[in-house]
């Protein structure tokens, strides 16, 4: 029997639809490099619209069947044990390829249909973690084509305000606004990320992120990072350039402070009922976390925020995927 059949096959699904198509092929190759080669075949699969392909070693090995998420190689059909979902944004981060996974009956490493879909919508999330007392900004919801009333706004949120696209990630169509004239038009581009924007109060505040895992019904917490834009923002540039935000893991807080982030990321894990890999991120203001956001398929580039917690933690990306994925196939 070749080692394609006798080891399980493991989909790194990367790419998607969205503006963080080229962080997630980032994202993808770093977990393609930590998939064990021992344990299993790992295959890059990418997606894109309608292209469905696999990849190994960089080139193209086939387009995927849609119908069963086969393929085929060398003139066998193969079809995957587990899928990785390394997409940020649609169609990996909001429920929908968790969805055709269910249907096709192949487990997969995220939270679960409801769960993503849930955290992605950032109105939705923030209301129902609101409802259950996690400290956060005030904010409001503008839709494609509502009126949008600055006055109110400012009344409302005071000044300055971060608009964000309501569904979108690595901070694209992000904007500090800082007076009440550039409201709408901060406000337009976020519509060109979603047909809803958020504008959000402003805290002045530290930011720390937190990421963390279940597995076989276990919450791990991993190291808190802080993070320290040299940019204005933690914007896109402050994310993915090196050198422009230092991002210091552990973060340095005091215990007790570090205790009630792990045990806030624990619970707001828990509340969302998330699965996998996740990361929470935060602003810390006069001692207390306010929650920004749940990122349920968090960045895993070689310089991502994640991997730099698990390996602070004494551990490996190689060593959690494996657990997850044996985790999922047992």
């Amino acid at each position: 029997m070749n080692n394609i059949v006798s080891k399980p096959n493991v989909a790194v699904v990367a790419g998607g639809n969205s503006s963080e198509f080229v962080v997630s092929v980032k994202s993808g190759a770093n977990v393609m490099q930590a998939v064990d080669p021992d344990k299993f075949t790992p295959w890059l699969v990418e997606i894109q619209n309608d292209r469905w392909e696999v990849f190994q070693n960089n080139y193209k090995v086939s387009d995927i069947d849609k119908s069963d998420f086969s393929f085929q190689f060398q003139g066998e059909k193969i079809k995957f044990d587990f899928a990785y979902i390394t997409i940020h944004g649609t169609p990996g981060e909001d429920g929908i390829l968790q969805a055709y996974f269910e249907l096709m009956g192949i487990p997969y490493s995220s939270c679960n249909v409801h769960s993503s879909s849930l955290t992605f919508n950032k109105w939705f999330c923030s209301n129902y973690l609101r409802s259950m007392g996690i400290p956060m900004a005030k904010s409001l919801k503008y839709t494609v084509g509502d009126t949008i009333d600055a006055d109110f706004v400012v009344e409302k949120l005071g000044l300055p305000v971060f608009v964000k696209p309501n569904a979108g990630g690595s901070s694209f169509g992000i904007t500090k606004v800082k007076t009440k004239e550039e409201v709408e038009a901060a406000i337009h581009k976020a519509w060109q990320e979603s047909e809803e924007a958020l504008v959000e109060e402003f805290i002045d505040g530290k930011e720390f992120t937190c990421g963390a895992v279940k597995i076989k019904n276990e919450i791990t917490v991993f190291p808190i990072t802080e993070v320290l834009p040299k940019n204005e923002f933690f914007d896109y540039e402050a994310k993915y350039t090196p050198g422009v935000t230092d991002e210091i893991t552990p973060a340095r807080l005091p215990e007790d402070l570090a205790k009630k982030c792990r045990e806030l990321t624990s619970e707001i894990y828990h509340l969302c009922e998330c699965d996998g890999i996740v990361r929470v991120d935060y602003i810390l203001k006069d001692e207390v976390f306010h929650f920004l956001e749940v990122n349920t398929t968090p960045g895993m580039t070689g310089t991502s925020f994640v991997p730099q917690q698990i390996e602070a933690m004494g551990s490996s990306l190689r060593e959690i995927l494996t657990k997850i994925i044996e985790a999922k196939l047992a």
